[in-house]
């Protein structure tokens, strides 16, 4: 798995009424509830995962110590410094991965997506200090609702501050993707629309 994402570092008014929310099939996770496409998610903050909930549920269980709502900010960094040297510190296997301050760890957490899922790397928290202090733009990030996203398969590198579903978003395009031992065309080309879709986000705010 390793091998193969290494593999990828080469190369008007109206009067009608309006339609009805379109429904994907999806659930509620916290009370089962059908939810529509455009719906909303926390983060389980002991399990870091992500939960879809329905309205009521997002507005009754927001000020739980166990949830937090998700951000809403994306913000494109193409001005962030990131040496070859200082990406090595991290010490993560491939060219993805993205970063979070977790409160439950008291720590910046380091993750990278695999076919399996979303992998920890241990961070070493004096090169993040680093970054940061190369990048004040980082120590505004918010705990637990969003992380920076980083994307050093690129050329030029690409780096977006991002909700924190989004930064799980790509470890299930990794999932959805993946076919045969490299990863292969599709993966790659998922990679590269996930950024694009973040870049414009950005840029349409």
């Amino acid at each position: 798995m390793v091998s193969g994402l290494r593999r990828l570092n080469t190369g008007s008014t109206s009067t009608t009424a309006p339609a009805p929310a379109q429904r994907t099939g999806e659930a509620c996770d916290l009370c089962g509830t059908e939810l529509p496409a455009d719906h909303r998610h926390m983060l389980h903050m002991e399990e870091r995962r992500i939960e879809c909930t329905c309205e009521a549920c997002w507005a009754l269980r927001s000020g739980d110590p166990e949830y937090r709502p998700v951000g809403t900010r994306v913000k494109w960094l193409p001005g962030l410094e990131m040496s070859g040297e200082r990406w090595a510190g991290f010490n993560i296997p491939i060219g993805l991965a993205f970063f979070m301050r977790s409160t439950v760890e008291g720590a910046v957490v380091a993750m990278y997506p695999s076919p399996a899922g979303a992998t920890e790397s241990p961070l070493d928290e004096s090169v993040w200090a680093a970054l940061v202090a190369d990048n004040p733009e980082l120590e505004g990030l918010e705990s637990d609702a969003e992380g920076l996203v980083v994307n050093r398969l690129a050329e030029p590198p690409q780096y977006a501050i991002a909700p924190i579903d989004e930064c799980y978003r790509l470890v299930g395009l990794i999932k959805a993707n993946w076919e045969g031992i490299s990863g292969g065309d599709r993966l790659e080309g998922a990679i590269r629309g996930y950024f694009q879709e973040l870049k414009e986000r950005a840029e349409s705010r």
